[in-house]
């Protein structure tokens, strides 16, 4: 999907305003635009995809095989969305200074690839970008009084602690928007949760697992790195506080006022 280099606005704001008021603006705006993107694809996925295959097909070669190339098997969001900056990939190709291949590789060759179908592409060097595997919290060793934690069988609390694991806080950006939206609502909350252990003398804070709450998968998306992971992953449950949600607007809501009191978390 295009999306201009210099959003107009930001532009128009920076140049009229002071930063403390263009800064918010254009926050604002970015946020708002990501939301509705998702939502929209989310609720009207053929129509979504409808629209952005006609738009790459618009900026390509009459006759250009679109629905090879640039249809994916799966619907807008199941796996994450690219953004093409002023449309230079879509440049490129139509002036014949890039080109697309789609296919199943089946093996390296001396000087490039060999495909399932027999064709072979040329390659002075040839990047992977399949197989990445997921390694949860770095690879740290969670203990608890002696006993090792099994990572699968614990439930995030608003995909930030795990059930029955103090002292521990993690960041879990968003799937379809900015990471750091979601890491900048963790730190504020952290701060929050800080001052009140401070303030209650509390030593230790730990969310109470609850065993009537229904586990799910961690993450709902379809990228691969993502499915290999899950096994590996904590779970979420089907209710709040347990639930992860993709969504900046009600985290925001859920996190801004730091921790609540909602019977889940311990101070001790």
């Amino acid at each position: 999907m295009n999306l201009p280099a210099k959003d107009p606005l930001a532009v128009a704001a920076r140049r009229w305003l002071p930063e403390r008021l263009s800064y918010p603006i254009v926050r604002a705006k970015k946020i708002s635009e990501a939301t509705l993107g998702y939502r929209l694809a989310r609720r009207f996925p053929s129509r979504v995809k409808k629209l952005l295959v006609k738009q790459a097909a618009d900026q390509l070669p009459t006759g250009y095989d679109v629905r090879r190339h640039f249809t994916p098997r799966y619907d807008p969001w199941d796996e994450r969305m690219c953004f093409v900056p002023d449309g230079d990939l879509f440049a490129a190709v139509s002036r014949g200074r890039a080109s697309v291949v789609t296919g199943d590789i089946e093996t390296f060759t001396p000087r490039g690839l060999r495909l399932a179908d027999g064709s072979e592409v040329d390659a002075d060097l040839v990047v992977t970008a399949t197989g990445l595997r997921l390694l949860p919290f770095g690879g740290i060793p969670l203990v608890v009084d002696g006993v090792p934690v099994d990572l699968p069988e614990t439930m995030a609390y608003r995909a930030l602690m795990l059930g029955g694991v103090p002292n521990f806080v993690f960041t879990v950006g968003y799937t379809n928007a900015s990471w750091t939206l979601k890491a900048d609502l963790v730190a504020d909350w952290v701060c929050g949760l800080l001052e009140r252990m401070r303030r209650e003398g509390a030593r230790t804070v730990v969310p109470q697992p609850d065993p009537s709450v229904t586990r799910l998968p961690f993450m709902d998306f379809r990228s691969g790195y993502v499915q290999r992971a899950l096994a590996h992953l904590p779970a979420q449950g089907d209710r709040e506080p347990w639930l992860l949600r993709q969504s900046y607007l009600v985290d925001r809501r859920t996190l801004s006022k730091g921790p609540s009191d909602d019977g889940v978390l311990q101070f001790r």
